[in-house]
């Protein structure tokens, strides 16, 4: 099966590093034209040599802060004004760790306008120009834990629960328009993400963090943790026609890590 983007236009949302840069680039290497999305200037322009060297496309960067959500809405409100997003992956840093005794209503705030708002906000305008065109792909980024949620992550745990319900509800007003709306639940992938949080747990739990590594292998039952290309891959297929009938779907990507049907 050969999967084809050209004439595609993708916009990738957390796409400097980790799994939101493995897919940029392989949208890209698809034929896609790719915009990445990011806070860190010196990191998207790296991306952006490297995939104008992968392909013949010119691609580009936004720079702007998930966190701020009144400077993310001017931004990128002026972008999609102006230009066509044909494929859209909704992707942002996650929210910061910790259990529901740990948390704020200030810390549900400021998660609810990373998580919820600005895919909400970014996804509205986008479907403007895909409607017009009678096309369009919607792919949220997720996480496993919103089928089982993991304690240390409540407010990811809430606030992505929201969006997939969300997409859900949007998936069955969008199909006319042959535009499709899927979420990917993410399992363990060696992303700096994952360090992040393998470090943390180390810290309050005074344990080696590769132990905390082989534990997670042991939970998968591939026994490994993912590579951020597989993820990609997936992307991919869900942005091409061959997934034309795919709407309104949860699909895990974890090796097997998720127990229940």
């Amino acid at each position: 099966m050969n999967i084809s983007l050209k004439s595609k236009h993708a916009l990738v949302g957390g796409s400097s590093k980790g799994l939101g840069n493995a897919v940029a680039k392989q949208l890209a290497l698809s034929g896609a034209k790719v915009t990445l999305v990011a806070r860190s200037s010196d990191l998207l322009e790296n991306t952006i040599s490297e995939l104008n060297k992968l392909t013949d496309c010119n691609h580009e960067y936004i720079i702007c802060d998930y966190n701020d959500h009144k400077e993310y809405t001017k931004i990128m409100g002026d972008y999609l004004e102006n230009n066509t997003i044909d494929i859209l992956v909704n992707n942002t840093q996650g929210p910061k760790a910790g259990d529901v005794n740990s948390l704020s209503i200030e810390d549900y705030q400021n998660a609810f306008d990373l998580l919820f708002k600005n895919i909400v906000f970014t996804t509205m305008l986008a479907l403007e120009k895909m409607k017009k065109n009678k096309w369009g792909r919607i792919i949220n980024m997720t996480s496993v834990s919103v089928k089982e949620p993991l304690s240390y992550l409540a407010l990811s745990n809430s606030i992505r629960s929201s969006v997939i319900s969300w997409a859900k509800t949007l998936s069955n007003d969008l199909g006319s328009n042959d535009i499709t709306i899927n979420n990917i639940l993410t399992g363990y992938f060696d992303t700096e993400r994952l360090k992040e949080l393998n470090s943390e747990k180390a810290k309050k739990f005074n344990v080696e963090i590769d132990k905390l590594y082989e534990t997670m292998k042991q939970q998968v039952p591939l026994k490994r943790i993912g590579d951020p290309k597989e993820f990609g891959f997936l992307v991919a297929f869900l942005a091409s026609e061959q997934a034309s009938y795919i709407n309104g779907a949860n699909i895990p990507i974890d090796g097997g890590l998720l127990k229940s049907i």
